[in-house]
């Protein structure tokens, strides 16, 4: 065991600066915060004391943040409106001093927002009781579709790794995946797919990561922890996808990861059951797979790494990374 830690140890060291595209949906997340001292007259609800807000990316900007978090270099192609929810993503980017140069700016879209309100006494955690979303669709449009397929054509000569986040806004057109997978795959650049409600319309990719839910939505199934129902759907899933591998993730209960001709490799979670959050735990299992592969990682090392690192953030509060030092930290305990 100390042999093969060490190994991946080496392996994590390699992940400074590699480049990795990250086409999907970015989201604006929006945090509004305030106390709570009474109930209104007006109706049986909570008054609340507004205090602050403030705002981060969220969809596929969670990996973008993993991926920085973990010292690689993402590369953001998506989509935002001509708005000020797609003005404050631009600017969390800059800030974090990731690229805007894949990114298209279009009139017709309103660039998604998901407010979160939170209020508690004031000496108090403050608890999430209200979610509002504003969704639309990536319209269908030539124009959109030409842009980024030369974005992710020209990307291809610079990335070692592509990782797709698809959250079902249509930023990931088919037709442009369809166009532009053999160029990365001729290239032998994995191609990473995390989809949320698409997982079967993009055929041919390296690996995919859905979690049960996930799976059981694609599939029209129940996995009631039912080890034989599960490993069944493994196989389905990495028929229908026609990928090379297919990892599905289980929360508390580990991974299992499945390749062609192989025996189904099951992981289990690293540390603690105690499950502080899972919110972007996916997210962190996509980065780290990508950045893994990227760095010459077969399939069962890039797994047990990402379910080492999904195990350390689900610790944390909220959509949150790892470090690179955390990472390797959690390695050895």
């Amino acid at each position: 065991m100390k042999k093969q830690t060490k190994k991946i140890i080496q392996l994590v060291e390699r992940f400074s600066r590699k480049k990795v595209a990250v086409w999907g949906d970015f989201i604006l997340d929006e945090f509004i915060y305030g106390n709570t001292r009474r109930i209104s007259r007006e109706a049986p609800v909570l008054i609340l004391s507004y205090k602050n807000r403030e705002y981060k990316l969220g969809g596929a900007g969670n990996a973008l943040l993993n991926l920085k978090a973990l010292e690689a270099q993402p590369y953001p192609v998506g989509i935002v409106g001509q708005d000020d929810a797609g003005d404050k993503i631009l600017q969390i980017l800059h800030q974090h001093g990731l690229s805007t140069d894949y990114i298209i700016r279009d009139k017709n879209y309103r660039t998604p927002i998901k407010t979160r309100i939170l209020a508690g006494e004031q000496t108090a955690q403050k608890q999430q009781i209200l979610r509002i979303d504003k969704e639309t669709r990536v319209p269908n449009s030539r124009d959109i579709e030409i842009q980024l397929q030369n974005y992710l054509k020209e990307l291809r000569t610079h990335v070692r790794a592509f990782l797709i986040s698809d959250y079902n806004y249509l930023t990931v057109k088919e037709n442009v995946f369809k166009r532009i997978l053999n160029l990365y795959k001729n290239r032998q650049i994995p191609v990473i797919l995390d989809s949320r409600y698409r997982l079967l319309n993009f055929k041919g990719i390296t690996i995919s990561t859905p979690n049960e839910p996930e799976v059981e939505n694609c599939l029209q199934i129940k996995l009631n922890d039912d080890e034989k129902t599960l490993n069944k759907a493994g196989r389905t899933l990495l028929k229908k996808t026609e990928g090379t591998a297919v990892l599905i993730t289980r929360g508390s209960k580990g991974m299992v990861l499945y390749e062609k001709r192989k025996p189904a490799f099951e992981i289990p979670i690293h540390g603690t059951k105690d499950i502080v959050d899972v919110t972007g735990a996916g997210d962190t299992v996509a980065s780290i797979l990508s950045l893994a592969l990227a760095s010459g990682s077969g399939f069962k090392e890039a797994s047990l790494l990402s379910n080492v690192g999904a195990n350390r953030v689900v610790m944390k509060k909220g959509p949150a990374t790892l470090s690179l030092l955390e990472l390797k930290d959690s390695l050895k305990t």
